[in-house]
């Protein structure tokens, strides 16, 4: 067991640390149907179409970002105010990819040809619905979501951004965006696929306070040897690409964890491929924290490493979870 946590002291030391291979197995806590059952709320709540395209901080002014997203070719930069701008990212005239156009005082203009597509409507291109919401770029494809449009993105509740260090790791894996969602939605493999960062994790109960569908945790972040930060964290799905990790007790209480799954272009051999967009938002009502903030440009570099390090092993997770499923195999 760990320790109480003094509210001044916020680490703990692990007395009876146990040895990885002897801590309590969680298999039969992990049930595949709970586990389903949860994919398919989260699945069923409405998006509005619209799918994360990156890190905000990932469209530069001056040059225009491409991706295609639900077999969607996609292109978003930067007006002269610096307002995000997304459209089909096909130039009308002969299918120049807008992805190497060139912005000039925020125009969009085409390599091949020079024309600026966003300001000749005769070409019927038109412009997509587009969101920076000040950590991701967003972009709305009504065709590929199908659902009824809204006017934004279905935004969790966040920290305030005066009192937050914010950080984007974007990565991509071979599988689809549900099996990104199924390996958030199971948060019981944390101590046992993570043992560098997680000790100790027990899921109290598969639902939270005022009827919103979750998981709370009690879990300890590993910082060296048997020096820990205990936490209770809650997951849940506000959307069906999206699952959100907020700390509601212990160190940095407040903070969230944002997991964005962005369908991609298939690869070369056919197969699915999926972004990852894990945006962290850590928070502290602590004094030294404003110093943290304003060392935030140092701070943030490490955490992407650090989302980084555990999305290999969770990467690992999704794809064979796909795999499994395409071959029919998956026993879930």
């Amino acid at each position: 067991m760990t320790p109480p946590v003094p509210r001044s002291l916020p680490l703990s030391l692990r007395r009876r640390a146990l040895p990885w291979d002897r801590q309590r197995p969680t298999w039969r806590e992990a049930r595949p149907a709970q586990i389903a059952a949860a994919l398919k709320r989260a699945r069923d709540r409405p998006s509005g179409n619209w799918y994360v395209l990156g890190a905000s901080a990932a469209v530069t002014p001056g040059r225009p970002f491409g991706r295609t997203i639900a077999h969607t070719e996609v292109v978003a930069w930067r007006d002269a105010i610096g307002r995000l701008l997304a459209g089909p990212g096909a130039c009308p005239h002969l299918g120049a990819p807008l992805k190497d156009a060139t912005v000039s005082r925020g125009r969009l203009v085409c390599h091949w040809h020079g024309l600026a597509p966003h300001e000749d409507t005769a070409t019927g291109w038109s412009p997509l619905p587009a969101h920076d919401d000040g950590v991701l770029a967003w972009v709305r494809l009504d065709a590929a979501g199908g659902e009824e449009p809204l006017e934004r993105p279905v935004l969790p509740p966040r920290p305030a951004a005066g009192a937050t260090v914010a950080a984007v790791h974007d990565t991509t894996g071979t599988c689809e965006p549900a099996d990104v969602v199924a390996n958030r939605l199971d948060p019981w493999h944390g101590a046992w696929l993570h043992p560098y960062s997680f000790v100790d994790l027990t899921v109290e109960e598969t639902a939270v306070p005022g009827g919103e569908d979750g998981l709370a945790v009690r879990v300890s972040f590993k910082l060296a040897g048997r020096v820990v930060v205990p936490v209770r964290a809650v997951f849940s799905a506000p959307g069906p690409r999206t699952v959100v990790m907020r700390i509601t007790d212990g160190e940095g209480r407040g903070s969230v964890v944002e997991t964005h799954a962005t369908p991609l272009a298939p690869d070369h051999r056919g197969r699915p491929r999926t972004a990852v967009v894990e945006a962290v938002l850590a928070t502290s009502d602590r004094p030294g924290f404003a110093v943290a903030r304003a060392a935030a440009p140092l701070l943030r570099p490490l955490m992407r490493a650090a989302s980084g390090r555990l999305w290999r092993d969770d990467l690992a997770y999704a794809e064979r979870r796909w795999a499994l499923r395409e071959s029919g195999r998956f026993p879930g």
